[in-house]
């Protein structure tokens, strides 16, 4: 397994940023409710597909933590029964988290896939772990950081579980989308130092520093971003999923700012792509990162321009995880270029 260890590693990471695509389509879709229990879906491992899986029945096998909608409320098992031809309230408890009950089949699905894709990155983390006991005597580092990935994927969890809890409150959606671009760079980093063999950069200390403050320049947009989708969620509550030419007709500052630092970012990484360039680095990245950031920004005047067009919401939040992704690893490639051949 030791020797496998970085295509764990690649793979592993290939699946969180499959969960991150996937959590990108559930909040495309709205489906973030579609399962309104954590970690099962309405008290099941495999969700239901029709409503009348959620309905009371008489004469019918019902299992402790079973949930159904019954006056517009869900009521969870309280144990093992069979129903008879009355509904005994004695049987069923109210479920207490929030007070959501609404089944759209289409949202617990895409919840439910979204879920797949975390449980599946989750036992990626695992298995790398497990694979990482092979470099405690050469790198406890990677044995080290390879078990806090798994914790991290944990507290991640966690972090879905009160996302559900909240009823999508924006703050937690935030948190949540943070805490997946630091396992991302975990696994960036663990691929990165796993990997001996390869090119060998060319290291240039102003370009190094140049892009540490350039992919600080990123996670300020980013943080900046998700303000302005707190926002656009706020007004989806305030004047419905349909109205979507109002979502940004009065924007809040953070809109103007986010709009405005977009072309800051977008500068210097284009000087930093001259200096790369021109000092013959060999940090080929730098034409996926220029690429990302033309998509980008060109996803973001859809959205404003054109009212939110299916996908482009998902795409834009997609990009900004790649783009994370990309500059994160450029900075290790430049900071180590002196010192080690890396490539992924």
């Amino acid at each position: 397994m030791f020797k496998n260890y970085l295509k764990i590693a690649k793979i592993t990471l290939a699946l969180v940023y499959l969960v991150i695509i996937a959590g990108a389509v559930v909040r495309m879709t709205g489906s973030g409710m579609g399962c309104p229990d954590w970690p099962k879906c309405f008290g099941h491992f495999i969700p239901p597909t029709n409503a009348s899986e959620l309905q009371w029945h008489p004469d019918q096998e019902y299992n402790e933590g079973q949930v159904i909608i019954r006056d517009e409320s869900l009521q969870v098992a309280s144990r093992d029964f069979k129903s008879k031809s009355d509904f005994n309230t004695a049987n069923w408890e109210a479920y207490t988290k929030h007070d959501y009950a609404k089944f759209n089949p289409w949202h617990t699905w895409i919840e439910f896939i979204n879920r797949l894709f975390g449980a599946l990155a989750g036992l990626g983390t695992l298995l790398l772990a497990i694979a990482s006991f092979g470099y405690w005597k050469k790198k406890k580092s990677v044995t080290l950081l390879s078990w806090l990935v798994v914790f991290a994927m944990g507290f991640q969890g966690w972090l879905g579980a009160t996302v559900v809890y909240s009823v999508l409150e924006p703050v937690k959606i935030t948190i949540h989308m943070v805490m997946a671009l630091v396992i991302v760079a975990m696994l960036l980093y663990l691929v990165f130092i796993a990997k001996e063999q390869g090119k060998l950069f060319t290291y240039d200390s102003k370009t190094t520093l140049f892009l540490i403050v350039v992919f600080g320049l990123t996670l300020v947009q980013i943080v900046l971003g998700t303000q302005v989708r707190q926002f656009v969620d706020d007004q989806i509550a305030l004047v419905g999923e349909n109205a979507k030419g109002l979502w940004l007709s009065n924007p809040t500052v953070s809109f103007y700012i986010h709009r405005s630092f977009s072309i800051l970012v977008v500068l210097f990484n284009l000087y930093l792509a001259y200096r790369i360039y021109k000092l013959n680095l060999g940090l080929s990245k730098i034409n996926w990162v220029l690429l990302i950031l033309l998509v980008e920004v060109i996803t973001g005047m859809v959205m404003f321009y054109w009212d939110f067009p299916f996908t482009s919401q998902a795409l834009h939040l997609v990009l900004a995880s790649l783009l994370f992704g990309v500059q994160f690893y450029l900075v290790l490639e430049s900071y180590y270029g002196e010192r080690s051949p890396k490539t992924l």
